[in-house]
């Protein structure tokens, strides 16, 4: 378990983010589609995992684009952004606000992906949602990056995690 705040309050989630050098849990998510993704939709690719809340508040709208830019002509990269969201909201989103570099995808059918990456929020109002964290996977799946954000209404350390995905 891990502890983050809300505006200051302690939140816990269920456990902790994936070692560093070990091999990422596979998930199914839901893409805007309506279709089941996984890990091996991405084989061989690096994988930043922009792990947000939801993309209907400032911060996580703000990661989104922020790594969606970062995204762009990198062809090596796959920038997923994972949420509550319903992939109909979340497709919104990118259409409103310009997001084609990110593939956003959605927990509606299971909160396992939370569980699996430590992040499912067990207490407090968030409670069955996501604490916002960012994972950079290697074209092997090997966790090369991890930030759990200690406080959910703050940004992510998106050098650092930009830089893990250059290898």
């Amino acid at each position: 378990m891990a502890t983050v705040t809300l505006q200051g309050n302690p939140i816990h989630t269920n456990g902790e983010l994936p070692e560093l050098g070990s091999t990422a849990p596979d998930f199914v998510l839901v893409d805007k589609d309506l279709a089941d993704r996984s890990l091996s939709d991405y084989a061989g690719k690096t994988k930043l995992i922009n792990i947000v809340p939801s993309l209907d508040t400032p911060v996580c709208a703000i990661s989104t684009k922020k790594f969606n830019e970062a995204a762009a002509g990198r062809d090596d990269l796959a920038v997923l952004v994972v949420s509550a969201d319903l992939p109909f909201a979340s497709g919104r989103f990118c259409t409103s606000e310009g997001v084609e570099n990110a593939v956003t995808l959605s927990m509606m059918r299971s909160r396992n992906f939370a569980k699996d990456y430590g992040v499912l929020i067990t207490d407090g109002p968030l409670s069955g949602i996501t604490a916002r964290a960012v994972v950079v996977l290697d074209g092997d799946n090997k966790v090369v990056y991890t930030q759990l954000v200690p406080e959910i209404a703050q940004e992510p350390d998106y050098e650092a995690a930009l830089a893990a995905t250059q290898g």
